[in-house]
């Protein structure tokens, strides 16, 4: 399950993710961080079972958390299936169907957001 996580840096510099991985024993995977001195934002994937006890320690370490259940979001009106997205996604989000129609795996979405510049028809965002 990919949670959006954001903290202030103003309590300190505690290693909040570390902290949760050795209390739990739950690995996480850091997908995306925009970290600078005074707060951040990471776009961290764990395992779906253990999502809940990683999001409730995340809370009760002052961490601001929200589930992303499809990280990229595609209009169906505005989307021509022209494969923009396709060529430009570093993670393969996307791909054509055997009817050479655009197919999403959201899964794997790291909100890089290089596809929403791309789409020609702004039929893409990002779940924000």
């Amino acid at each position: 399950m990919k949670l959006l996580i954001t903290f202030s840096r103003k309590g300190g510099r505690e290693p909040v993710i570390a902290r949760i991985v050795k209390e739990t024993g739950v690995l996480i995977n850091v997908e995306k961080a925009n970290i600078d001195s005074m707060a951040g934002e990471m776009l961290i994937d764990v395992p779906d079972e253990d999502a809940s006890v990683v999001l409730e320690r995340m809370e009760a370490a002052g961490v601001s958390v929200r589930v992303l259940e499809d990280a990229i979001v595609r209009d169906e009106e505005e989307c021509i299936d022209c494969g923009a997205c396709i060529s430009i996604c570093p993670q393969e989000v996307f791909s054509f169907d055997p009817d050479w129609r655009i197919r999403l795996h959201p899964g794997v979405c790291v909100l890089c957001g290089k596809c929403v510049i791309a789409c020609p028809h702004r039929a893409l965002s990002l779940q924000q």
